[in-house]
């Protein structure tokens, strides 16, 4: 039936209207999209106290910086660089040390040592920390022994689970573990800080040479890295356990390390003739591409000072003439 309210040989331009509507709602929810999509200003970075409260999850590090009374210190200026046990790792630490929180949290000044170990002036970035090992000097005046490798970055062992979280004072480096800060660090604890000596040290001891290397000193030792051994057990043949069952060739190469003074790297002169505790003689050469000992092996990292002596890195494990006869 033809609608008799249109007039005669009209008809009606349903299509024509509709798509106006269409269009004008489609403009509509367009430019409320646009509106809702501008871009938003990034949040300005707080301070480390402020950031590590928003992470959630440095509750007893927070306490701890609140009892003594460093709170005002981390809210300064800085640039302060910050490794930040979470609190599963102050939770392990406490157990492996036999205390509750509350009795950490009841001695100010020791809490105090122990947080400023953890705390280096300046911002230091992931891609600032340098390949190998090196000492790094905190507010509590005692030194780090950081790692860099393809693995990533250990600190005193703790290792770095999340690096350059940015705060407006400086960085935060979240650590798997608390650093305790060594009373008076002899070279064996240089070593087993570090984290890349597992086996100069398992030698050590079964040498028979570890109180050796803890006595007054001073004593300098060019210390072999655990990839420098594994490349010397490669080449000779050896397993791990054959090399250890040697006591008297351990001996023989180990003090072959081992100079009974104290020689940084500043003292050191190209072809140099240094007497070890082995008896023989090692030669070091010192040119602008930096350091080598015997012509193969070369000085990654230097100074490494304990209260008895020095740690130099060297890359390759250094083998006397008599060390198998």
């Amino acid at each position: 039936m033809r609608d008799t309210t249109q007039p005669e040989g009209t008809t009606m331009r349903i299509f024509s209207k509709s798509r106006g509507v269409t269009a004008i709602v489609a403009a509509s929810i367009l430019g409320s999209v646009v509106a809702t999509a501008q871009p938003v200003a990034a949040a300005e970075p707080v301070d480390i106290v402020a950031t590590a409260q928003s992470a959630g999850q440095f509750t007893t590090l927070i306490a701890a910086a609140q009892a003594a009374g460093l709170v005002d210190a981390l809210k300064g200026p800085g640039p302060l660089t910050v490794f930040a046990p979470t609190d599963a790792a102050f939770t392990a630490a406490l157990s492996s040390l036999g205390i509750t929180a509350s009795q950490l949290l009841s001695d100010p000044v020791k809490l105090a040592a122990i947080l400023k170990y953890h705390v280096v002036s300046g911002k230091v970035l992931a891609a600032d920390i340098p390949a190998g090992v090196s000492g790094v000097p905190t507010l509590n005046g005692k030194k780090l022994f950081v790692v860099k490798n393809e693995s990533g970055v250990t600190i005193n062992k703790a290792k770095v689970v999340t690096a350059d979280v940015i705060a407006s004072n400086g960085v935060i480096h979240i650590i798997d573990g608390v650093l305790l800060p060594p009373s008076d660090p002899t070279i064996v604890d240089v070593a087993q800080s570090a984290g890349m000596f597992t086996t100069l040290l398992a030698a050590a001891e079964a040498a028979g040479l570890v109180d050796a290397l803890k006595a007054e000193g001073p004593l300098t030792v060019f210390a072999p890295t655990d990839a420098a051994f594994k490349t010397l057990l490669r080449r000779l043949h050896l397993t791990p356990a054959k090399l250890l069952a040697n006591k008297a060739a351990l001996t023989k190469i180990l003090t072959y390390h081992v100079v009974p003074s104290k020689v940084l790297s500043s003292d050191l002169k190209s072809r140099q003739r240094v007497t070890t505790l082995n008896g023989a003689t090692i030669i070091v050469r010192k040119s602008a591409k930096g350091v080598t000992v015997n012509g193969t092996a070369k000085v990654t990292t230097a100074d490494l000072t304990a209260s008895n002596g020095v740690v130099h890195v060297i890359n390759r494990v250094l083998i006397p003439r008599n060390a198998f006869r």
